[in-house]
């Protein structure tokens, strides 16, 4: 959830009614009255199966590329997302606005139809999300390059994942360059003083596999990586790991 003064926004919706105001009463507030828009970064059930739910809650506009939304449509054919009519279909590199808030889709590299990351601007302030993507191409460097905020994937340990109860097909999907990232992947990348300029005010570290994956790992990989930072690129803001379980924040910003 990502707020405003004056708007509300939702990127993607892969948990029901229930978790969704479980998560916010236990971060000690009420689910908010308004949500300008849901927006999806693409069709994979843990990140799309309550769209239609939301959508109808809020009542607001879901905001999605035509081939996310085609594949949506194919992955639920009886479901109420059939009859959603306040779709807004978006293209990755053409901005938009809803309310005060400039949001910029770009292209990610995953198995998926047409997957987006997003980055938002507000007040001076940049928030970038960006998961579910098997390597770090030079346009998502960019995109993500000056972020205050920053939600970036740290999916998996390569050593847990290669002895881990996956299937062979499964582990080569997940390392694959349309699958997920590392943790090795994640810490070269805060390492390097050229792409990650080291202002933001808050990392996050998400999408972290139960199965392979330890937060441990995955937060001792990335302070490591801070720590050799070259001199005068010192990160002086906070690391956090997010859960599958339990919320994380509120941040203000």
């Amino acid at each position: 959830m990502l707020e405003t003064e004056h708007t509300a926004l939702l990127i993607d919706a892969g948990i029901g009614k229930k978790e969704m105001l479980r998560r916010f009463e236990a971060l000690g507030r009420a689910k908010p009255e308004r949500v300008d828009g849901i927006l999806v970064t693409h069709e994979h059930s843990d990140h799309s199966s309550a769209i239609a739910q939301y959508a109808r809650l809020w009542n607001c506009p879901t905001y999605l590329t035509a081939p996310t939304h085609r594949e949506i449509l194919k992955m639920y054919p009886e479901g109420p997302i059939q009859k959603m009519e306040r779709v807004e279909h978006i293209h990755a590199g053409q901005k938009f606005e809803i309310g005060d808030i400039e949001i910029n889709p770009f292209a990610i590299p995953h198995d998926a139809a047409d997957p987006v990351g997003y980055t938002f601007r507000a007040g001076g302030v940049k928030v970038a999300i960006v998961t579910d993507l098997g390597y770090l191409p030079e346009l998502v460097k960019h995109h993500i390059r000056d972020a205050d905020f920053l939600i970036l994937e740290s999916n998996h340990d390569l050593e847990m994942l290669k002895v881990g109860p996956y299937p062979w097909h499964i582990k080569q999907r997940v390392m694959s360059r349309t699958g997920h990232l590392s943790n090795a992947v994640v810490s070269e990348f805060l390492a390097d003083t050229e792409v990650f300029v080291g202002h933001a005010r808050h990392v996050v570290l998400a999408h972290i596999s139960e199965q392979n994956n330890n937060p441990d790992l995955a937060r001792i990989s990335a302070e490591e990586a801070l720590a050799r930072r070259a001199e005068g690129f010192t990160f002086r803001g906070m690391l956090h790991l997010a859960s599958q379980q339990i919320p994380l924040g509120p941040f203000e910003l």
